[in-house]
């Protein structure tokens, strides 16, 4: 199969058919009002309509005809200018049921040229939604071609949080100054536009050989375009973050300035570390902090680094796995729900293995390794193997998470306990929620895949026994991959959580904190709930993405010499 063109269009005015009322039809919809499309869905009465849904339609965003498809829709619901032919078509029917009606609408639209896309078909689509980036001007879409949806949304993630924040604005502001070069040059040169035009679609040879090539005084004609060419350069070589901070003064000496740019200095050459040899086995259990190589302590860093072995835990994030160097052995725990047991039993034999081939093995655990880690069980087991572990300590999610939440734990006057529990308990049981005490603050770990149970639990619903309840007005919010890049937060109450968390989707690891401290320093603003995406609240701090950066070429330097000594 071919790649697929990935093209932008401006939908403004458009008119979106979308068969079907579940999660997937109100998320097309709320996706074509964003883009300034009209969207209309086409159900019948009795269908299920996803709650999201049914509020835009009460609220007259979206259109809903009230009964089943029929062939002359996509003829007839259209725009006057195009002759009522709809302009695009998304079918998010799912079922064996609806499978003769996907296959006719994918066929009825191929044969009148309309674009269409049907849920989880993608032979039977003549276009795909990619996972999109938007920050202003600047969008970026991912794409699998169909292959996989959740991994074109973890690259886009991934791709998003590597960039400086408000980057839009950049992009807008650069946008700005290659207008008033432009017209600048035009005005006094009297350039024709096509001499100075620029496309943006990479795959366009556009950029010459002579991108790089001197420019002389003397040469007038390309002195014309001199200013452009800077800032194409500009673009292209200079750092994103320095873009991103781009001010009116770096304006004025971009449009002020012919001669020459700022010469490029060499990179710094890091010291290197020397590799040591380990002459006796070492078990290390280390914690690796909530998400951010930033929190990693150095002890964790430096066992990262001189393991031959590593046993992760299925949810360190990549970033923290990215540093370990690429001689070093990997394994990452195949935990999943019915095979906890199995996978702790088959780390525990390869770290033993391990040892007793003379190895240094580092047992990497998400935050710390003895808040609900399993960290003295592991402990124990080794030692009664003869190893006596070393431990290192990690920032624990539990306390991390909502700081960077801007949550406190405690609070004068409004909380003074801080309750950590599990929401899984041994052999994936439901632990009994606390009671309810106003001046505390309940962090719930490994509580979001029955966080609906554990709401009720604690709400007093479906177990015959107020007693303790909490009130369903009590704030919460629910943090996912803090300090991570793509964190986000979802701030609500006992009431509307659920939901909130229904709608907005999972994207893990993340934890629940309830009580009144959630109320503090963010509050909803009398909404059902707020969603705060992306995290960068290390950039700033003692050059935090440079310390990030640092580890990397460490590690890097560290491996290079070992080479050697290993060939």
């Amino acid at each position: 199969m071919p790649s697929l063109l990935l093209t932008a269009h401006d939908c403004t005015g458009h008119v979106h058919l979308v068969v079907g009322s579940n999660s997937i039809a109100s998320t097309r919809c709320t996706k074509s009002i964003e883009y300034g499309a009209k969207p209309i869905v086409i159900a019948p009465p009795y269908a299920e309509f996803h709650y999201a849904l049914r509020d835009a339609i009460d609220a007259g965003k979206v259109e809903w005809i009230r009964r089943k498809f029929e062939d002359a829709d996509v003829q007839s619901l259209g725009r006057d200018e195009v002759n009522r032919v709809v302009d695009a078509v998304f079918v998010t029917l799912g079922g064996r049921d609806a499978a003769d009606t996907r296959l006719h609408i994918s066929s009825l639209c191929r044969r009148l040229r309309i674009p269409v896309n049907v849920l989880d078909a993608p032979n039977l689509c003549t276009f795909t939604l990619p996972s999109i980036h938007s920050d202003g001007p600047l969008q970026i879409g991912i794409t699998t071609s169909g292959k996989g949806c959740k991994l074109a949304s973890r690259i886009r993630r991934e791709v998003a949080s590597v960039l400086p924040p408000n980057f839009g604005s950049a992009v807008d502001r650069l946008g700005t100054i290659r207008r008033r070069i432009w017209e600048e040059d035009y005005r006094q040169y009297a350039i024709q536009e096509d001499v100075i035009a620029e496309n943006e679609d990479d795959e366009t040879p556009t950029q010459k050989s002579t991108f790089n090539q001197l420019v002389l005084q003397v040469d007038d004609n390309t002195a014309k375009t001199r200013r452009i060419r800077w800032l194409s350069q500009i673009c292209e070589y200079w750092p994103l973050r320095r873009l991103a901070s781009i001010t009116d003064a770096d304006v004025s000496t971009v449009l002020q300035s012919y001669t020459s740019s700022s010469s490029s200095s060499q990179p710094i050459c890091t010291s290197s570390l020397n590799a040591k040899l380990r002459p006796t086995p070492r078990i290390i259990l280390a914690g690796s902090g909530p998400g951010s190589p930033s929190l990693l302590t150095l002890a964790t860093h430096r066992a990262i680094q001189t393991a031959t072995l590593v046993l992760a835990d299925k949810l360190v994030p990549a970033p923290i796995l990215d540093l370990i160097p690429r001689r070093t052995s990997v394994q990452i725990a195949r935990k999943f729900p019915g095979n906890a047991d199995a996978a702790q039993e088959e780390f525990l034999s390869l770290g033993l293995q391990a040892l007793q081939n003379g190895e240094t093995v580092l047992r990497l655990k998400q935050g710390d390794p003895y808040i609900y880690g399993r960290g003295a069980e592991e402990y124990e087991f080794f030692r009664t193997k003869g190893y006596e572990p070393i431990v290192l300590p990690g920032i624990t999610s539990a306390l991390s998470a909502p700081l960077f939440a801007r949550i406190p734990g405690t609070h004068r006057g409004i909380a003074d306990q801080v309750l950590i529990c599990t929401g899984t308990g041994r052999k994936g049981a439901a632990p009994a929620p606390p009671y309810y005490v106003p001046s505390q603050t309940v962090v719930f770990l490994m509580a979001l895949h029955r966080i609906e149970d554990l709401v009720k639990g604690l709400v007093g619903l479906g177990n015959g026994d107020d007693e303790g309840k909490w009130p369903k007005e009590t704030p919460c919010a629910i943090v996912e991959r803090a300090s991570c890049g793509d964190q986000r937060v979802i701030r609500s109450d006992l009431a509307n959580i659920t939901e909130a968390f229904e709608v907005e989707g999972s994207r893990p690891p993340g934890l629940l904190v309830v009580g009144w401290s959630c109320n503090i320093l963010m509050q909803t603003g009398g909404a059902k709930w707020v969603v705060e995406d992306g995290f960068h609240g290390l950039d700033e701090v003692d050059g935090a993405d440079v310390v990030t950066e640092g580890l990397k070429q460490l590690a890097m330097e560290r491996e290079t010499r070992a080479i050697p000594s290993e060939t």
